[in-house]
């Protein structure tokens, strides 16, 4: 199974990179410690916390017939690396 399924880049997850915490959308059946094995074999850190939480889906209204759409839920996590690591997904630069 793969667990992590893509990095979460928006405004606040690129604020908290600067403070050593990375954002995933995982599998909704992963655990905490497949997350953790999974991100430390990945890319090679040190994990020291991670905080799950489960996004309800949502209906949205799109077109110009204004269809509704149906999201599905999803799960994302919150990884808190060893001070001085770094993913380099979430290296922008700066």
């Amino acid at each position: 199974m793969n667990t992590i399924i893509a990095p979460v880049i928006s405004e606040k997850s690129m604020a908290d990179a600067a403070k050593n915490k990375f954002t995933f959308r995982v599998a909704r059946a992963a655990g905490k410690d497949e997350i953790k094995k999974e991100i430390e074999k990945k890319f090679k850190v040190n994990v020291i916390g991670i905080s799950t939480i489960t996004i309800k889906g949502r209906t949205q209204k799109t077109g110009t017939r204004r269809i509704e759409v149906k999201h599905s839920p999803f799960k994302k996590a919150v990884v808190k690396l060893k001070e001085g690591q770094k993913i380099a997904l979430f290296d922008i630069g700066a």
